[in-house]
């Protein structure tokens, strides 16, 4: 086979032009491959950033104003955490406005039997809020819920005892709210028994 160098080179000249039209068509679509790959990528990674961020800053606001309700509410409580126990309270406030009303032509018989029934009254709004009124006469002086006011010797009351009390004390819940001021049992002196 003789080769005609014309058509030998044209031949080559064209697969020249043919190789290098396939090597640009690849580059191109090579690039673009390339291309279109990382932008999509970035575009997803983008827009996934943009829901955490909003998701983020809804998680922010919805704890703010859970903060802020639970300020409002707390205020609330301790504004009104004595409402219920007030409005008891106004009952015996009322007995005894009814009382005083009645004291000029009433003789001291009822107004002794008016004021035992306030302080009945008041002594179960009491109870009903967890006040537990504390007279420890002749129980074990306890400094936890009793203030000795003075030490007084005494043959019937075993020593370190209450002997009498002054004023009675009140826990609240278990908690002390005022300590029952008393007097304690002492040694009779050695002259007395």
């Amino acid at each position: 086979m003789i080769k005609d160098p014309e058509r030998s080179e044209e031949h080559s000249q064209n697969a020249g032009d043919d190789i290098d039209e396939f090597a640009d068509t690849q580059t191109l679509a090579g690039e673009s491959d390339y291309d279109a790959e990382p932008r999509s990528d970035l575009e997803a990674e983008t827009r996934r950033a943009d829901e955490n961020w909003d998701k983020y800053l809804r998680a922010v606001a919805e704890l703010e104003n859970f903060r802020k309700r639970a300020a409002r509410d707390l205020e609330n409580t301790r504004k009104f955490a004595i409402e219920r126990f007030a409005g008891e309270v106004l009952g015996v406030a009322d007995s005894l406005e009814m009382g005083i009303a009645a004291g000029e032509a009433a003789d001291a018989v009822s107004l002794l039997e008016g004021k035992q029934a306030t302080l009945k009254q008041l002594r179960k709004v009491l109870a009903d809020f967890g006040v537990e009124e504390l007279d420890p006469v002749g129980e074990r002086f306890d400094p936890e819920f009793h203030e000795a006011m003075t030490m007084q010797p005494s043959a019937d009351v075993a020593p370190g005892h209450v002997l009498t009390v002054i004023q009675k004390g009140y826990r609240i819940n278990g908690r002390l709210l005022r300590p029952a001021r008393v007097i304690v049992a002492s040694e009779p002196h050695s002259g007395e028994a």
